[in-house]
């Protein structure tokens, strides 16, 4: 007996497999990380090949036998629904999607949940927009990915359990990761705060609306995003 699927899909690899096939890692909303075997795929008139391209969400069609031992689905039918192309365009984007995408790989393959999906779909379609700055794309990136790693940045708390203050300022302590308070000005002030607070707790699409951040403020949010992910 046969179970059928159809899902939207990001394709997180490609591998080419034996003369025209090739094997998919793809990544569904409510599925995780699939395998898929896409057969005759590199063949000239395959129908199947332009449905599933990198930097986009697609719509695969997948069948698999329940005598399959591998677990492996097998393509039937694929189509585009979003191809975030202006991607390419940008060779400091493209390199940070490809980021994005073996990040979010190298977690699907130990968590599931929707999130990941979600937080991928929504990092390639704003990375999609040239006008968003792309540090502040790859801050929020960094801060919900460290969420979804358990290593969220702790913005309510001081090292001492003391709320964070309007107008105080801060350093980091990455070994402890926490800010601690500096009464002579920390390196990390209320406005870099702020910000980090606001891509923490929304989606991507807040980001074309931040237009008249300091250049500074973004930059030394990045850091400390950074630092939540390469903690956790």
């Amino acid at each position: 007996m046969a179970t059928n699927l159809t899902t939207p899909a990001i394709i997180l690899r490609r591998t080419n497999y034996g003369e025209a096939d090739r094997i998919l890692t793809i990544l569904t909303p409510e599925h995780g990380e699939q395998a898929v075997i896409a057969r005759a795929v590199r063949r000239e008139k395959s129908k199947l090949a332009g449905g599933i391209e990198l930097f986009a969400v697609c719509e695969l069609g997948l069948v698999r036998s329940s005598s399959n031992q591998d677990g492996m689905w097998t393509l039937t039918s694929s189509r585009i629904i979003n191809f975030y192309d202006q991607i390419m365009t940008d060779y400091d984007r493209l390199q940070f999607g490809y980021e994005a995408i073996k990040q979010v790989a190298g977690l699907a393959s130990v968590i599931e949940t929707p999130e990941l999906y979600q937080v991928l779909n929504d990092v390639l379609a704003v990375l999609n927009n040239m006008l968003v700055d792309l540090r502040l794309i790859k801050t929020w990136f960094y801060l919900h990915l460290a969420r979804l790693r358990g290593s969220e940045l702790n913005l309510l708390t001081d090292s001492n359990g003391m709320k964070l203050v309007e107008g105080a300022s801060y350093d980091y302590e990455i070994g402890e990761k926490v800010l601690i308070y500096v009464e002579q000005g920390g390196r990390f002030t209320t406005e870099i705060i702020k910000l980090l607070r606001v891509l923490s707790a929304n989606p991507a699409t807040i980001l074309p609306r931040l237009t008249s951040i300091n250049g500074n403020t973004i930059a030394e949010a990045l850091y400390l995003a950074q630092i939540a992910v390469e903690s956790s």
